[in-house]
Formats: structure tokens, C-alpha cells, sequence
């Protein structure tokens, strides 16, 4: 696996107005986190926001803008040969607040300088340039990326360990979905400083294995569900979510909602890129994708795991076919 090297010192500092042309995230107005987030600069994080402490023991948190920066040192240590690309970073829950000298004063008639604020929730990537793959016809950028919620950590105690969301995977390039496998992601790490986070974000590295995931996404092109085959699987999808504890025991574990199996439906018709042929069949890298993009929806703090679950969840059918087993999802 290879990445991408920008030290500290050639970083370009780029206005907040500049940040969605650079990126070239939103250019199509294709992002890779929907939902009720907004795009933010790594300089607002940093000089704009205050940081939530442990109110018991006024103890500073890891702040949003330390994740990011521990982020871009592993990547400098453990692959040095490589340059990393500005960051992409969408926020929500904004939590506002005021300096002693706007005690009384109506929110309409606060100043800037008188406002504080931070977000509970952070998701963000970084692109790794020039490191591309293309994986049935779709170009794929090597990225590498975390979320961070403090809805997670009880702020109302002592300073204790605090979780992060890690990930490293690809990017497709047509939709700005993201391709994570089991191996490249890590829902909680449990750190107490920016140095453990980094030795995690390390090992993460470590134990991607790139070629492995890159031939499972090849593999699902090599299945195709027609047209009552998939409505079976969206029904069954349905059902699922209403069987009782022991039928869902033997079965794979799902946490679609109906508003991603609607939004599948949707694009299984609309989607220009992912859509049913004409000759009324979908193969699964179509059908990963129209899962991936659905889970772009959720919020902050789940959507890593809903990516996740997108590839297990389509690995799980192309077995289930490769090897004619008998499966829930699957007419017989």
C-alpha cells in the first residue's frame, strides 16, 4: 500500500471562501457525508471553536483539529515516499455559546466576539495523491479518515479514555462513495492522548490489506441479481427489521433503516452511474454502491459503521451465490 507525503511546513494555507473548489468534493455536488452535516475548514476548526473539557476536572479533550493533525502524522511516518491532500472535513451539532461580556443580551444583538461555539460531531478525510485504482470501471482514490462524536463521552465526568472512529479505504471517484472493508476500519479506539491515537491510526495501516479488499470489489461485478431477485432482497430487507430475536439470531446482522432501502430503490431506477441495466439485471459492485451511497444519509457519529456494513453485507451475497448456498436474502 502506498501513501501520500506533505510535511508540515508545505502545507498550502488556503481561505475558508477557496476550500470546496481545492477539495473538488463538491464540484458535481457529489459529497461523501450527506445527511445534516456542512463542509468546514481545518483553519476554523482550529482558530474559530473552543474545546469541550471534562467538567468535573476541567480537563481538556482531544479537540477535532488534534485528531486531524495526529491523522496526517501517521500518514508522515509510516509512509513518507507520498504527499496527502488538504483535508475534508463536514460537521453538525452545533453547540453555541457566550463570553461573560454578552451576559443578558438578546442572540440578535451578539457580536462576533462574543459567540462560542463547537461541534459535537466531525467526520473527515484526506485524500492520498496518486494513488489510484480502477476497480471495474470506476477510478478509486486511496483515502484515510476518522469521525469524532462527543455525544460518546460523558463530559460531565472526570477526564477519562476518550473514542475515535478510524478508517483507511478508497473513494470512488464517480460518486465520492466510500469502499471500506472489515480490516481498514475501526469503529472504537480508546485513546487518552494524541500520541496513542496516532500509534492506533499506525496500526491501522498496518493491518489493511489493500490487494485483499481491492479483489473483493472486483469479485462483485461477477454476480448479478435481475429484477424479482432484487425485490426480494429489498423485501427480505424489510421483514428483517420487524423478526423476533431467535429468527435473527442464525441470520446476518443488518441495521438498514427503511429510509436507506427506500433511497436504494430510488437509485436502483435514477442512479446514472449505478442503475439496473437494460436488460433488467444489477451486479453487486452496482448494488455496494447504491447501498454506499444510501448510507451517505446517516448521521456523523454511524455512518463508518453503515459504510462497513454495506461491504460486509454484498460480500455476504456474492459467497452466498458463489458457492449456491441457501440465504435469506436470496430467492432459492
Amino acid at each position: 500500500m502506498e501513501l501520500t507525503q506533505v510535511r508540515q511546513n508545505e502545507i498550502m494555507i488556503i481561505p475558508d471562501a477557496q476550500v470546496v473548489s481545492v477539495l473538488g468534493e463538491e464540484c458535481n455536488g457529489s459529497k461523501f457525508l450527506e445527511a445534516n452535516t456542512k463542509e468546514v475548514s481545518f483553519n476554523h476548526l482550529k482558530n474559530e471553536t473552543i474545546i469541550p473539557v471534562f467538567s468535573k476536572d476541567n480537563e481538556l479533550t482531544i479537540p477535532h483539529w488534534k485528531f486531524i493533525e495526529a491523522t496526517q502524522d501517521a500518514i508522515l511516518e509510516a509512509f513518507p515516499d507520498h504527499r496527502q491532500a488538504q483535508p475534508n472535513i463536514r460537521v453538525s451539532h452545533v453547540i453555541k455559546g457566550r463570553g461573560p461580556t454578552a451576559i443578558g443580551k438578546p442572540a440578535r444583538e451578539l457580536l462576533p466576539h462574543e459567540k462560542t461555539i463547537y461541534f459535537e460531531r466531525m467526520a473527515f478525510l484526506i485524500k492520498i495523491e496518486g494513488v489510484q485504482q480502477n476497480v471495474n470501471g470506476n477510478l478509486l482514490d486511496l483515502v484515510v479518515g476518522g469521525v469524532r462524536a462527543y455525544n460518546r463521552e460523558n463530559l460531565y465526568s472526570k477526564k477519562s479514555i476518550e473514542k475515535f472512529a478510524i478508517f483507511v479505504g478508497y473513494k470512488n471517484t464517480v460518486c465520492t462513495n466510500l469502499c471500506i472493508s472489515t480490516d481498514g476500519f475501526k469503529n472504537e479506539v480508546r485513546v487518552t492522548s494524541t500520541v496513542e491515537l496516532q500509534e492506533q491510526v499506525e496500526q491501522l495501516f498496518l493491518n489493511y490489506d489493500e490487494d485483499r479488499h481491492l479483489g473483493e470489489l472486483e469479485r462483485f461485478s461477477k454476480f448479478h441479481l435481475n429484477r424479482e431477485q432484487f425485490a426480494h432482497m429489498l423485501g427480505k430487507l424489510k421483514l428483517y427489521q420487524y423478526l423476533g430475536l431467535v429468527e435473527r439470531k442464525n441470520l446476518f446482522q443488518v441495521s438498514f433503516n427503511d429510509s436507506m432501502i427506500n433511497a436504494v430503490s430510488k437509485s436502483y431506477f435514477q442512479d446514472d452511474n449505478f442503475k439496473v441495466g437494460e436488460e433488467g439485471l444489477i451486479n453487486l459492485w452496482n448494488l455496494y454502491n447504491l447501498f454506499t451511497g444510501a448510507v451517505k444519509s446517516s448521521y456523523i457519529d454511524s455512518f463508518l459503521k453503515g459504510e462497513c456494513q454495506a461491504y460486509e453485507f454484498t460480500q455476504m451475497l456474492a459467497n452466498a451465490m458463489q458457492n449456491e448456498e441457501e440465504n435469506y436474502f436470496l430467492i432459492p
